[in-house]
């Protein structure tokens, strides 16, 4: 129900999604029953003999919209956005013309630019030139510190709901200010792709001082981190230092957080490593039969999303849909307020 939601926010909106992977298989399969479904405008960055010979195959491969980076009309008028943009790096005129030959850098100037309202790649490209080229180009939000990820868990009986893992696959150590940063950015996700108020659990081996703050620094950056958010979003309901059996299971919160709004009610989860986060997600996946929607990137100023290089056409249509769905602004009142 969750991803019909989601589905229905992204064909409300009717956002522009560019793929910058448009000769491949799977991306062009995606981007056709995108269109078809009415989800998204979706444009294909592609060579166009690339693109002919991959999707010969499909019908209705002719309804795209198919841009060639390197002979587009736009590229003069990217390449000195981006010249400007990077002169402060170094950026020469013929590097800043390469790298908006690029589909990666074009589809994020377009993003920038106000031409597509997000972008998603990765199915070919790593994640780092992915990231990369979000970060350089579309760039972070107003107030936003770290640009993080999260994934749209959807869990399994007997727990079945739509929460949020964060960070899973970018920030390695999180500093205080970082896992600040993720909690509200991962707020917001939720805000965004559910609807639902966001209860903020900052995940630990302790919970509420049951393991002293001087046994691991984890848990002085958490206590930090909870006073930095309280302090900027004072609506926000966060607690923590958690385990996340308090923080999941109302039976086990009412022993060891009693008096916690957010103990056995959170519907978003914040691991204190990066480490912590990409195993408990994989755990949740693989053991507990937990769908994983993502990774999810939050914190840029536009929606940019990365795909697995092992991605199906379908992870790459539900992609499409939660990209379109990150551009609908929530306008409810619990939507985190003061989180940029």
């Amino acid at each position: 129900m969750i991803l019909d939601q989601i589905i229905d926010n992204s064909r409300a909106a009717c956002p522009r999604i560019v793929l910058p992977e448009g000769d491949d298989p799977r991306i062009i399969e995606a981007a056709i029953r995108a269109k078809q479904n009415g989800i998204a405008d979706v444009i294909l960055l592609a060579n166009p003999d690339a693109f002919a010979n991959a999707a010969a195959s499909f019908d209705g491969s002719d309804t795209l919209t198919v841009i060639d980076p390197a002979t587009s009309d736009k590229l003069d008028a990217y390449s000195a956005a981006y010249l400007e943009l990077r002169r402060h790096k170094g950026m020469t005129e013929e590097r800043a013309r390469q790298d908006m030959s690029a589909p990666l850098g074009y589809a994020a100037m377009m993003v920038r630019l106000g031409d597509a309202d997000g972008t998603l790649g990765g199915a070919v490209a790593t994640t780092a030139d992915t990231v990369r080229a979000a970060l350089q180009i579309i760039g972070k939000a107003p107030g936003v510190d770290a640009v993080s990820s999260c994934f749209l868990m959807l869990l399994a009986a007997p727990h079945e709901r739509a929460v949020i893992f964060g960070d899973c696959g970018l920030i390695l150590q999180p500093s205080d200010t970082e896992l600040a940063n993720i909690a509200m950015s991962s707020a917001k996700s939720l805000v965004a792709l559910t609807g639902e108020e966001p209860r903020v659990a900052m995940l630990s081996f302790s919970t509420m001082g049951s393991v002293t703050k001087e046994a691991h620094e984890s848990l002085e950056r958490i206590e930090s981190a909870v006073a930095m958010i309280r302090a900027q979003a004072p609506d926000l309901k966060i607690d923590g230092e958690m385990q996340f059996d308090a923080a999941l299971i109302p039976e086990v919160a009412s022993s060891k957080a009693p008096e916690s709004e957010v103990a056995g009610r959170a519907n978003v989860f914040v691991f204190p490593s990066l480490s912590a986060g990409n195993i408990g997600y994989k755990i949740a996946q693989r053991i507990g039969g937990a769908t994983a929607l993502g990774p999810i990137l939050q914190g840029l100023a536009h929606p940019a999303n990365d795909l697995s290089r092992g991605c199906s056409a379908d992870d790459v249509y539900q992609m499409i849909a939660i990209t379109g769905a990150q551009t609908v602004s929530v306008g409810s009142d619990h939507t985190t307020k003061g989180v940029a």
